[in-house]
């Protein structure tokens, strides 16, 4: 339990921090487009904060800390999310500061992304189904 709500705080305040960098550093560049870094704050409290306070949650009504397909879900999707917020760090910056990317470097990065986006659908598939079976004990 407490190791969920561990990550849970830090991605409260990573979350934080990100919504604080988006607005200063859209500022101090003198940027009003559209860019990545509008959206990093939100995923970071909705796939960050917000999905490990729901897992503390099921840790007091079931036996999911035990469960060998959540021991799975932990590592990877912490994994791939890090990733994810990486990417769009990345390719948010990049696009404040207008930076002309090669087609090779463009599409690593959009292949970083939808690496780390299918880390994420593996990892929550494995949560549901973790879930299903100790709902269904």
């Amino acid at each position: 339990m407490k190791k969920v709500m561990n990550t849970s705080i830090i991605y409260f305040i990573i979350a934080m921090a990100s919504g604080v960098f988006y607005r200063d550093f859209t500022k101090f560049n003198n940027f009003n487009g559209q860019t990545v870094l509008a959206v990093l704050h939100t995923h970071l409290l909705v796939l960050g904060t917000a999905v490990f306070l729901f897992i503390a949650l099921l840790y007091k009504m079931t036996d999911l800390e035990h469960n060998r397909l959540y021991k799975y879900f932990y590592p990877i999707y912490n994994i791939s999310f890090g990733l994810m917020i990486i990417m769009m760090t990345v390719r948010g910056v990049l696009q404040v500061k207008a930076v002309e990317l090669s087609h090779g470097m463009d599409a690593m990065i959009s292949g970083m992304a939808g690496l780390s986006h299918i880390g994420i659908m593996i990892a929550v598939l494995l949560l549901l189904f973790g879930i299903k079976k100790e709902l269904l004990k």
